[in-house]
């Protein structure tokens, strides 16, 4: 940084002393525009940079549950937190600085509202975290624990995979840890890099005993999240990251439940069907749109919802009446979820399929910084393969 630092003065030096000949020479090379942008154009790249890949599309205003409310997805998830902390006298949330509102705000004003005993940090250790936890749900309390990135829930994975998951079988149902749920925010966010961005799912859903949901909106994400702190097995809640702000819509004040593997059909449609879950859902929902007006194809969206165990039925039905499957996550393609899905798909559907499945995902390499536009699934490699498939 110094050099660089010494190197930006040099030139402006060079270009204050009025030194025409090699001024231009270093204009002409392109080096001064890349050291001396101005603060506008630095701003508009910025702006650049963080166009999302995709546009939320929130649903429809639900009427069976009461009043609601306009709020994003961090303050849904804050208010399933409240609902649950002062409907259930046991339950305790804890993490790397919830007790402050956590880095994302969801769980702001709880510890001033439910006391430093009930909502607490723990030092930056996520298997003593998640063995804290296990430890807690074991007495018959409720478990909250947050692992602040899903990037950073890998040293906790033995402690959910051994422990957590195994608990109740080894046991013979003698004790069990099922009222563990572990928060964790999840997916790209635009700038995240390598380790801010990662999809960790697919890790979870090849061990039995857990459950692993991931929302795609602040609605899904209130009822989805109530239903796994009340469930009695211990689950993995995955939180798409930059759909906290992004994503607004009206929520239910009062707590309600979305049941847990049963994943939604969100549009109707007869030629395709396109799976995805998390943020992923509004990328494949364009691309249904896209596919509409030009190629005038009919696309079944499903939301999947839960990743463990997944809800096989709906999938297949659809896939029985459409004959062809499309389905994208930002996980790097090689033993991803989708793998599981086409594989299964295979087996019940074979039949019935008019094409190959076709699998958009992330590539094999470790998530990129500057390269992630390159990187995601978005809509126009999706409706390639769309196009590819109807083409077959």
């Amino acid at each position: 940084m110094a050099a660089v630092a010494a190197f930006a003065g040099w030139l402006l030096r060079l270009r204050a002393a009025g030194a025409d000949g090699p001024w231009r020479r270093l204009c002409g090379a392109g080096l001064s525009r890349g050291f001396l942008q101005s603060a506008s154009a630095y701003g508009a790249a910025a702006q650049r940079r963080q166009v999302a890949h995709f546009t939320f599309q929130p649903d429809p205003e639900p009427v069976e549950y009461g009043q609601t409310q306009k709020m994003n997805l961090f303050q849904a998830v804050t208010s399933a937190l409240d609902n649950s902390l002062a409907k259930d006298p046991t339950a305790v949330i804890f993490g790397e600085d919830v007790a402050f509102g956590g880095v994302f705000r969801c769980t702001v004003g709880l510890r001033d509202k439910y006391g430093k005993d009930r909502v607490f940090n723990t030092p930056l250790c996520e298997q003593g975290i998640v063995g804290f936890g296990i430890g807690i749900a074991v007495t018959g309390a409720t478990a909250i624990a947050e692992i602040q990135f899903a990037d950073y829930i890998f040293p906790a994975f033995d402690q959910i995979v051994n422990e957590a998951a195994k608990y109740r079988y080894r046991s013979g149902d003698l004790f069990n840890c099922g009222s563990l749920t572990i928060r964790s925010p999840w997916g790209c966010v635009g700038h995240g890099a390598l380790y801010h961005s990662q999809s960790p799912e697919a890790f979870f859903a090849h061990c039995p005993g857990i459950k692993v949901v991931v929302p795609r909106s602040p609605f899904q994400a209130k009822g989805l999240l109530l239903s796994c702190i009340e469930d009695k097995n211990p689950c993995i809640f995955f939180e798409p990251k930059i759909l906290y702000r992004a994503a607004v819509e009206q929520v239910p004040v009062e707590p309600y439940n979305i049941p847990l593997s049963q994943a939604e059909v969100i549009q109707e449609g007869s030629d395709v069907t396109l799976v995805a879950w998390g943020t992923q859902v509004h990328v494949i929902r364009e691309v249904a749109a896209m596919a509409r007006e030009k190629l005038g194809v009919s696309c079944e969206v499903i939301d999947l919802r839960t990743i463990l165990p997944w809800d096989v039925d709906t999938v297949c039905k659809s896939v029985i009446k459409t004959g062809r499957l499309l389905v994208s996550h930002e996980a790097p393609l090689t033993g991803g979820f989708a793998s599981e899905i086409s594989s299964t798909v295979q087996e019940e559907c074979f039949l019935n399929l008019e094409a190959p499945i076709s699998r958009v995902c992330g590539y094999d390499t470790p998530f990129p910084h500057i390269f992630e536009p390159f990187y995601i699934p978005d809509k126009w490699k999706c409706y390639d393969a769309l196009r590819k498939m109807i083409n077959y």
